[in-house]
């Protein structure tokens, strides 16, 4: 059966080729690039837990890998503080210190602006093997993938690729890929290039959420930006450029308060910490 709407849309995409290029080569040359922020990428957090018995020091030290690009690298911040990691470790400390047996947090970010899956995959490859499994690895990967308009099944194989090389270097126990954030809705893409390159972003999305579901160990977490504006706004009506940096393509520190958020909830929920304990 012919799909008339499929075809529909790659002709008009056809036909907007020219107006995509014009914009994409003007968002280029506009576009303010900002700085990664400075600050600490790698860390060892005490936390103190009341629980006592663990076999060692080693045994209870959660080891914590954030891995991406420009979003894992916190662009869009002033400070390291700021960014998903700042925002990041220390909920999940007060958290881990509260309920879980872990007496150590040890963390390291390895991330870059404009890495794409590619550039992730042989980071991977070039980072010495840890000393350790690494229990939680965090991965930001997707942006840059989709305005390099990376083909979907070279999309696919890079992350079958970074989830082995994860498992087996790293010895990964829970590896976590975050979902693509709406490119249709960031302020810094005009239309009609939004619309062509938010369905560009939603279709590398939809093939990562397959990869990571047939994979044990392999998570997909879908972040809730709707969420993220509701808590912002109790409700009311409020401009969804709040949520996104002066460049209007990155987070802002707000949007990485309530990322980082979601992500902890996300952690806690895989290493089967909760309250309850």
């Amino acid at each position: 059966m012919v799909n008339t709407h499929k075809i529909a849309s790659v002709a008009k995409d056809v036909l907007l080729a020219p107006v995509y290029f014009h914009q994409g080569r003007r968002i280029k040359r506009d576009t303010v690039r900002l700085p990664e922020p400075d600050g600490e990428r790698c860390g060892l957090v005490s936390l103190h837990p009341s629980a006592s018995g663990r076999a060692s020091d080693t045994e209870s030290t959660l080891k914590l890998m954030i891995v991406g690009d420009s979003a894992a690298a916190g662009v869009g911040s002033q400070t390291q503080q700021e960014a998903l990691v700042g925002k990041l470790i220390p909920i999940l400390t007060q958290q881990l210190s509260t309920y879980s047996n872990f007496s150590m947090l040890d963390w390291s970010l390895q991330a870059t602006t404009g890495h794409t899956s590619f550039d992730i995959l042989r980071r991977l490859y070039v980072l010495p093997a840890p000393n350790r499994p690494i229990d939680v690895m965090l991965l930001s990967v997707g942006v840059n993938d989709t305005t390099s308009n990376v083909a979907i099944d070279k999309w696919q194989q890079q992350i079958e690729d970074i989830i082995a090389i994860a498992q087996r270097k790293f010895g990964v126990r829970e590896l976590i890929f975050l979902s693509l954030p709406p490119m249709a809705d960031m302020p810094a893409i005009p239309a009609p290039l939004n619309s062509f390159v938010g369905a560009k972003a939603l279709m590398l999305d939809q093939i990562l959420q397959q990869v990571c579901a047939a994979h044990d160990g392999v998570n997909y977490m879908a972040t809730d930006f709707a969420r993220m504006i509701r808590e912002h706004s109790n409700g009311s009506p409020i401009d969804i450029a709040v949520m996104f940096a002066s460049d209007g393509f990155h987070p802002s520190s707000l949007m990485y308060g309530y990322w980082a958020q979601q992500v902890s909830e996300r952690i806690l929920a895989l290493l089967d910490i909760s309250e309850a304990e």
